[in-house]
């Protein structure tokens, strides 16, 4: 049973930045950054291989980075250039399957961490 724990999340104004953090248990395969806002669905965020391919969601494309630290079993998310649209609920996943592409499916993921609060206020 891999655990996840985000930090990292708080309030900051339209323009700023945040650097959101997860620390796994221990070691996993396949990592991702997802939201959820009220009222909307869970949404793909950015996500990382153990080799380190990434992928992104078009609305943070630029923005946003996803990192991980494979000794440390650390995932990061720096975001950049924040705005109202990225207020929501920040929450890491993690896979242990070998898998050699990133996905922002959530079905790929089986771990998932209790989620960081992030609010852009304009």
């Amino acid at each position: 049973q891999v655990q996840l724990a985000e930090s990292g999340g708080g309030s900051v104004q339209s323009g700023g930045s945040l650097r959101l953090a997860c620390v796994a248990s221990q070691a996993t395969n396949r990592m991702a950054w997802f939201r959820q806002a009220p009222g909307k669905e869970r949404e793909g965020v950015a996500s990382i291989t153990m080799t380190g391919s990434t992928t992104y969601a078009d609305s943070v494309k630029g923005r946003f980075t996803i990192s991980r630290d494979t000794a440390k079993n650390t995932l990061n998310l720096q975001m950049n250039s924040l705005n109202s649209e990225d207020t929501a609920m920040y929450y890491c996943a993690a896979d242990l399957s070998v898998r050699f592409l990133p996905s922002l499916d959530h079905r790929q993921y089986t771990y998932w961490g209790q989620g960081t609060q992030v609010t852009v206020s304009s």
